[in-house]
């Protein structure tokens, strides 16, 4: 069965360096993968594209030809994708039964919230005999230009509600898309080891005692309900990831292997004998 994995998240969250970097540290343990850009917004790569949908729709020429917006534009392309779906199937049956996929898929949260997108590309995925993992990135930290690391720590940590906005996101992602799903806190090099497991499990009573903390009294009945509706489903829980630190990427691997049972299936590999050619 061929695996693949969608990476998802809102914009900022690192989905084309995880990419990048799942992409090297798979090729260090042997296994081949190929990423698949599923952004027409994207121009510039810094891992090997196998396929990319610019070949099939770019959300420039869609903003140029018919007046759309970036977003507006975005969603156009990604329907397009849908109604054209043979283009896609046409590129993958030309891999074997054992390659590996990652989709590198756009930042807007609405595909994989409420629009049908997403779910309809899961769907033909899993029609072709694909074994697909959605691994839904949040950032630990929100990037601002010119704010040094430690700033940027102060104003995440003093702002938990952007973090539990994230966590809906990717809690109505894993409803909507109804997948074996995998949450990955990124951006983790830059934080403290202790700071990050606080944020690990969101339905600990830690986020609601931030949450309440940060906001004004009046808000306080809204960020117990938006808590209580995290707690009951209880669904949503973070992988912490290091780019910088393999095991950290190995651990991340591991959850999204086991959520498909990736490897089983596989038959033993006889050895190669380095004389057979002498």
């Amino acid at each position: 069965m061929r695996c693949c994995q969608i990476v998802m998240g809102p914009a900022g969250t690192g989905k084309s360096t995880y990419c990048k970097n799942m992409h090297e540290h798979c090729a260090t343990t042997g296994r081949m993968t190929y990423i698949v850009n599923l952004d027409p917004a994207a121009d510039n790569f810094d891992y090997p594209v196998a396929f990319d949908i610019r070949d099939l729709i770019s959300l420039e020429d869609v903003m140029e030809e018919l007046g759309y917006g970036p977003n507006g534009g975005l969603v156009y392309c990604m329907e397009y994708l849908i109604q054209n779906l043979d283009w896609l199937q046409d590129l993958l049956v030309e891999y074997s039964d054992d390659d590996y996929f990652i989709f590198d898929c756009p930042g807007q949260i609405e595909l994989y919230s409420h629009l049908p997108v997403m779910k309809s590309l899961c769907s033909a995925l899993s029609d072709w005999g694909f074994a697909i993992c959605g691994v839904y990135l949040v950032g630990f930290f929100s990037y601002i230009r010119g704010l040094m690391p430690r700033q940027i720590d102060s104003l995440f940590i003093s702002d938990p509600s952007k973090f539990i906005s994230g966590v809906l996101c990717s809690l109505s992602a894993m409803v909507q898309l109804e997948l074996p799903h995998v949450n990955v806190l990124t951006k983790c090099d830059l934080a403290d080891e202790q700071e990050i497991e606080k944020y690990l499990d969101p339905s600990s009573g830690y986020l609601l005692e931030s949450l309440t903390q940060a906001t004004n009294d009046k808000w306080q009945p809204l960020s117990r309900a938006v808590c209580n509706v995290i707690n009951d489903y209880s669904m949503v829980a973070f992988v912490p990831m290091n780019i910088t630190d393999e095991d950290s990427m190995e651990v991340v691997l591991q959850h999204i292997d086991h959520a498909i049972n990736y490897g089983e299936d596989m038959e033993p590999k006889e050895p190669k004998d380095e004389f057979a050619d002498e």
